[in-house]
């Protein structure tokens, strides 16, 4: 999958919320009881799979192993299945070994999962500008995996670099609002143009004021019993408690937050994936922050006749 991740403004943040073949059918819209969970293993062994082609720049695997509605960032650009097969068709990498490792799944529903894992990378891949570039090393991955028949096709994919949050490389000073808004216009992003679109939207926002305001009570409301969380230094949160003790945290002293630029589709009738932009102001870790652009999806659940969100992963 995707390997190429900036390692930058990783100072200025801590907060992050928020088998190959021809192209099957989406994922089916009712959990499937009678057929078994996938294990860790096995979903690695499809990241590995994807991994290997991105870096033999084999767009066809690429055709078959994504659903049709899967998203991603690149470089602050939301891009979509069709964008990703042109992406590694043109691919040249000399990486001479590689390794993913230390696989944590959730289950999100029956025909839904998240697998978060490590990577490690000796090598480098062209640029837009035909340059070498090296391969960021280590970083955590995490990929949403739909059920579809017999297979498990990706419908998101993010990674960060590792690192550690109370000990971030320098960063760069001065406000990104102007790069928010160029990101924005450059990725293309739609509006919200449906009800679930909106309800996830109107969720998503609401997360990310309750973040800033340290609201336990409220984050707990709006999140399903399974959230997991992976936030911009490649940290993996494994459960709600954990996520939710991180968010409420003296790190950050936040004063404004906004998302916007939101893109739904439903991966089912009860599971929605949303990729948005997100920017907060105030301090985090001693440090001021200004309109920092946050680019993250989020997975949905319907529960109760209410979305709550069930996973995240923010890039800068």
């Amino acid at each position: 999958m995707k390997m190429a991740v900036r390692a930058v403004l990783l100072s200025l943040i801590a907060f992050a919320l928020v088998g190959c073949g021809t192209p099957p059918e989406e994922a089916k819209s009712s959990p499937s009881p009678s057929k078994p969970a996938p294990t860790a293993e096995a979903l690695l062994a499809l990241d590995r799979q994807a991994n290997e082609a991105f870096l033999k720049g084999d767009a066809k695997f690429f055709e078959g192993a994504l659903s049709d509605k899967f998203a991603m960032y690149d470089h602050g650009q939301r891009v979509d299945k069709a964008g990703v097969v042109k992406m590694v068709a043109a691919n040249k990498c000399d990486v001479k070994d590689w390794k993913l490792e230390d696989p944590q799944m959730a289950k999100i529903d029956a025909d839904t999962y998240v697998l978060s894992y490590k990577g490690t990378f000796a090598g480098s891949c062209a640029g837009p500008d035909g340059k070498a570039v090296r391969v960021p090393s280590a970083i955590r991955g995490a990929t949403v995996w739909v059920r579809s028949g017999e297979k498990w096709l990706a419908a998101f994919h993010g990674e960060n670099q590792l690192v550690d949050p109370k000990n971030p490389p320098p960063g760069k000073a001065g406000s990104k609002k102007e790069n928010v808004k160029k990101s924005a216009a450059a990725a293309g992003i739609s509006k919200p143009a449906d009800a679930d679109t909106d309800a996830m939207m109107a969720v998503e926002t609401s997360l990310w004021e309750a973040w800033m305001a340290k609201d336990r009570k409220r984050i707990e409301e709006l999140t399903a019993p399974q959230l997991v969380f992976q936030n911009i230094f490649g940290t993996y949160f494994a459960s709600r408690a954990e996520a939710v003790t991180d968010w409420t945290g003296p790190h950050c002293n936040v004063t404004k937050v906004s998302v916007t630029d939101g893109s739904g589709a439903l991966l089912s009738p009860t599971v929605g994936l949303l990729t948005r932009t997100g920017t907060a102001e105030g301090t985090c870790g001693g440090q001021k922050i200004s309109a920092v652009p946050i680019y993250g999806a989020s997975i949905f659940v319907k529960q109760g006749g209410a979305w709550r969100l069930a996973f995240s992963l923010n890039q800068l």
